[in-house]
């Protein structure tokens, strides 16, 4: 069975993801042994991001990356959660602004991110 998460903030209620389990394998078990964590939202286009604990590498980066999926950033040792266009995106694709490692993707409504806003509290949690 898959490892699943929660990414919870007032304004969204709950929102589940599942990890991957056969990509960016470090990064996923670092964040997974990170877990629980929270931090301060940012929003940049249609990406939610916020710095964390976890220090992992670059993997298997890549700059677009789909709707829907959970990322690690390493140069700001964050979590992203992308939802649609960002700001240096060149079609409808999310785009990272450097390379991520994609270790999960929300299988909930992503639509419910539109209402995270900048200083939002944010959560990441194991679901049991």
């Amino acid at each position: 069975m898959p490892r699943r998460i929660v990414i919870k903030a007032a304004s969204i209620g709950a929102l589940t993801a599942e990890i991957h389990e056969d990509r960016n394998l470090k990064t996923a078990e670092a964040v997974w042994r990170a877990l629980p964590m929270d931090g301060t939202a940012n929003r940049w286009g249609e990406e939610i991001y916020f710095s964390t604990r976890v220090e992992a590498p670059i993997e298997d980066g890549q700059e677009i990356v789909e709707v829907g999926s959970v990322a690690y950033w390493p140069p700001g040792k964050a979590i992203c959660v992308f939802f649609g266009r960002t700001p240096v995106s060149t079609d409808e694709r999310p785009r990272a602004a450097s390379a991520v490692n994609v270790f999960g993707q929300i299988t909930g409504d992503i639509s419910v991110l539109q209402k995270v806003r900048d200083g939002d509290r944010i959560a990441i949690e194991k679901l049991s």
